[in-house]
This record gives C-alpha cells, sequence and structure tokens, in this order.
C-alpha cells in the first residue's frame, strides 16, 4: 500500500460573503462581539445555498466564522509583527497575536445569530451581530459556537491583560446624529467608543474620519471624549 503523505497545501473555498457596514478597515472593532449592534448579513454562494445545509442552526444562538483576509494577503510572512494594542512599539510573536498578516491569511470571529432569512434571488442569508468584519469579506467555514466546549471562563489573555481596555465618551451632537439611518445610530456609537484610532496617536487636533454606511463620519478625541464634528454622506462626499 502507498504510503499517504500530508500535502503541503489544499484549495480552500470560499463559502460565502458577509455584508457589513465597514467598506474600510478604519473602524472595525479590534474584535468580534464588542459592539452588538452592529449587523451584518452572510451571502452564500451559489453553490452553498442549500437549505439543508443549515438545518439545526436556529438552534445555536451563537456562531464561528472563519474567514479569510481577504486585504491583507501577502507573498511573504514575518515570525513577528506590531499589535496595535500596544502602541506599535512592541514586536511579538506572529503566533501570540491575531494579525491579519499570517503565513495563512485566516480570521476566526464569534458572531450571534440573529436569524435565518430566506430571500428570493440569494436563498438563505445568516442575520448576524457584533462581526467585525469588512463588508465583503469571505466566508470559508461556519460551525455552532458550543458553550460547554468553548467557554473558558479561567483563560488568560497574555499581553493583552497588561493593556487596560477603555472606552470613549462619545458626543454626537443631535443634528449630525440625525444624517444616521435610524437603525444604524447604536451601533456607530458603540463603535467610536470603541477608540478606532491606533494606539499611537493621541494628537487632540487632529481630525479623524470612519467611513460607516456610507457615510464619512468625522471625529476628533481629547482625553476620554471623542467629539463627532461632521457627517458627510452621498454627493457631498464627492
Amino acid at each position: 500500500m502507498k504510503e499517504q503523505t500530508s500535502a503541503e497545501e489544499f484549495p480552500v473555498k470560499i463559502i460565502a460573503r458577509i455584508h457589513t457596514d465597514f467598506s474600510t478597515k478604519f473602524g472595525v472593532p479590534r474584535q468580534s462581539g464588542l459592539v452588538d449592534a452592529l449587523r451584518g448579513e452572510i451571502v452564500f454562494e451559489p453553490e452553498y445555498r442549500n437549505p439543508d445545509a443549515l438545518r439545526g442552526i436556529e438552534g445555536f444562538s451563537h456562531l464561528w466564522l472563519i474567514w479569510q483576509f481577504s486585504r491583507a494577503v501577502r507573498s511573504r510572512w514575518s515570525p513577528t509583527v506590531r499589535p496595535p494594542r500596544l502602541g506599535g512599539n512592541e514586536t511579538m510573536g506572529v503566533f501570540a497575536t491575531r494579525s491579519p498578516y499570517r503565513p495563512n491569511p485566516i480570521g476566526l470571529s464569534v458572531v450571534k445569530l440573529v436569524s435565518v432569512e430566506n430571500r428570493p434571488g440569494t436563498g438563505p442569508v445568516l442575520v448576524v451581530s457584533g462581526a467585525d468584519l469588512m463588508d465583503g469579506t469571505p466566508i470559508l467555514d461556519i460551525k455552532p459556537y458550543l458553550p460547554y466546549a468553548d467557554c473558558r471562563p479561567e483563560a488568560t489573555g497574555g499581553f493583552t491583560d497588561q493593556v487596560a481596555r477603555r472606552t470613549l465618551e462619545v458626543d454626537f451632537p443631535e443634528p449630525l446624529l440625525e444624517r444616521i439611518p435610524p437603525e444604524k445610530r447604536e451601533a456607530v456609537i458603540g463603535v467610536l467608543a470603541q477608540d478606532p484610532r491606533p494606539a499611537y496617536q493621541s494628537d487632540p487636533d487632529r481630525r479623524y474620519g470612519l467611513t460607516f454606511a456610507d457615510r464619512d463620519v468625522r471625529f476628533t478625541v481629547e482625553g476620554d471624549t471623542l467629539t463627532v464634528v461632521e457627517v458627510v454622506s452621498g454627493p457631498e462626499k464627492e
């Protein structure tokens, strides 16, 4: 009998794509589940639009998404990276981080399953919340989250335990907030509260811009307060 050897490479198929309000990376939460109000829709590729493949999924409250860092594919990889959480000033081993710049640009996220909808033309669609993915991100696999096996309250967080995780107070003037669709206001405030800036940027006079739901939300940060100064949408963005 011929001895089997493991292949160094194997093909991975894109089974679906997720649609979110993030057209760019800036502002995407650093981890999944930090902003529960964020909504995303997982639309399957034609080959996988079989309702039987989702039979029983509605019984689970949360799902694991295995996905591709499609905007971070590189031909080479580095054994060390500079995590933004550490201000970009310290290096860590790539396998001790969740950096997108990996030998295989694969991400892992837990999302809450909101609903399963059958839609004409696209078949079954998974509506999820808490996703930390850009619009159009390829989904490679979906697995149910199992609390009895996946939840580990005693787990430690390595170097991330040494960095205080804080949220900002968001000052979003009502006239500007009204330029955001009502159903997306809680989500955008939650995203801003997570402080989208890199840890090494702290200039109170600098104006930042976050693209969310086809709006450019421009803001400044001083101390623990983020102030929205402008919301631009539609033709005004041209």
